[in-house]
């Protein structure tokens, strides 16, 4: 049986834990192995909290997660990613089903590349010579937090299908 009040109180723990990923990526281009971890390690008490059966929802949560870690760790070898970012969203795909990890990474790479965008140009005008650096971690937290909001509040989940009907 689900345990609605533990579940908002687990995923309240995983915005913030999304806000300081974003805020110290922005801030150093790094984002914690601990905190990364945290949200690991905590994907396991949602899943009891939500009721998910070990067959077939847990194994879908693992297998998209090794799939996630599998294509992302590839990214990171060919220096497309960061090993922060890999381990970010190999964390996040611990927490969503399978259809709402897929809606995240498609929020990502479209904040990504608007990010990504808005940090060139801003590069360029100031004349840097150096690499761009992008912190890649606040298109993951962004896209996260979207998810989060869009699927899991309440009201958040009543005025989308408002829109939706209306």
């Amino acid at each position: 049986m689900p345990n609605v009040d533990f579940q908002y109180v687990l995923l309240g723990a995983l915005a913030i834990a999304l806000l300081v990923a974003a805020f110290t990526d922005i801030r150093r281009r790094q984002i914690d192995n601990w905190l990364n971890l945290a949200i690991a390690a905590t994907a396991p008490l949602f899943w009891w909290a939500s009721g998910l059966a070990l067959w077939p929802d847990l194994a879908w949560q693992l297998g998209v997660a090794v799939l996630t870690f599998a294509i992302c760790a590839g990214l990171f070898a060919i220096r497309a990613m960061g090993g922060g970012d890999v381990k970010l969203l190999t964390a996040l795909a611990l927490w969503l089903s399978p259809a709402v990890f897929l809606k995240l990474v498609v929020i990502m790479a479209l904040l990504g590349g608007v990010l990504t965008l808005v940090l060139a140009v801003w590069h360029k005008a100031r004349r840097r010579p150096e690499r761009l650096a992008v912190p890649y971690g606040v298109a993951i937290s962004a896209a996260g937090l979207w998810v989060l909001a869009s699927h899991f509040l309440p009201a958040a989940q009543a005025s989308v299908l408002a829109g939706g009907l209306g």
